[in-house]
């Protein structure tokens, strides 16, 4: 069993928001991801998927979307994006019916050994125009991974953090909150996205503080995606 991440898949069943604005490495994007994904995984891997899964507004309409991921060889651990406005309760997500799709909500998949736990996020505190309302939703997006690693009760489990923002500050990289979260919870990895084209030069990697993190932006791992434990 192998652990991959990728994130940003943007899928668009409607054909509204090509992707190739951004570049012309976005061009047939969905078409790389798939064809990367049915190459290097198998049907006993995990794939976490850290957000901005699909353009479409509402959950009905995000479905073609997430059944073309269900289709995907490996079994897919899901935490929301800024873009995700389909996302919805818990119990509407589950009642897709979906078989190899496990969505984060405020709680922890397990899979053998190791132990999936995430969040959203949100924008670091330095970064411009952060305002009050970020402020709320920073702090609820803090007490979601709270509630997410504390509904472990093994602790001798391998923890893994996916986020969609990256938990560092935007000024001088340095780890923000959700880091603190982390050390408190003896996490070793964490995962993330959210940071394109000019974005890269803000990714953030290696052992830092004791965490392994891994930027999964798909256009950051050439739309691939990446090994995070074999």
């Amino acid at each position: 069993m192998a652990v991959y991440g990728i994130a940003d898949l943007h899928l668009d069943s409607t054909g509204d928001k090509p992707m190739d604005i951004f570049g012309n490495n976005w061009v047939s994007h969905q078409d790389k991801i798939f064809n990367n994904w049915r190459n290097i995984v198998s049907e006993d891997d995990i794939v976490l998927i850290a957000g901005d899964i699909s353009w479409a507004l509402r959950l009905s309409e995000a479905y073609a979307d997430l059944m073309k991921i269900e289709k995907l060889p490996g079994n897919k651990v899901i935490t929301r994006g800024n873009h995700d406005y389909w996302w919805s309760t818990k119990s509407k997500l589950e009642g897709l019916g979906f078989k190899t799709i496990h969505f984060l909500h405020n709680d922890s998949f397990l899979y053998n050994s190791i132990v999936i736990c995430g969040a959203r996020g949100w924008a670091s505190k330095d970064s411009d125009e952060f305002d009050s309302q970020d402020e709320k939703i920073f702090s609820r997006e803090i007490n979601r991974l709270d509630l997410s690693l504390s509904s472990i009760k093994d602790d001798s489990f391998e923890k893994i953090v996916m986020l969609h923002y990256p938990p560092f500050n935007t000024e001088n990289k340095s780890p923000n909150e959700f880091v603190d979260i982390m050390k408190k919870y003896n996490v070793t990895k964490c995962v993330y996205g959210h940071l394109h084209g000019e974005g890269h030069k803000l990714v953030v990697e290696g052992n830092i503080e004791g965490i392994d993190f891994h930027c999964i932006a798909c256009d950051y791992i050439n739309f691939t995606p990446k090994e995070i434990i074999r």
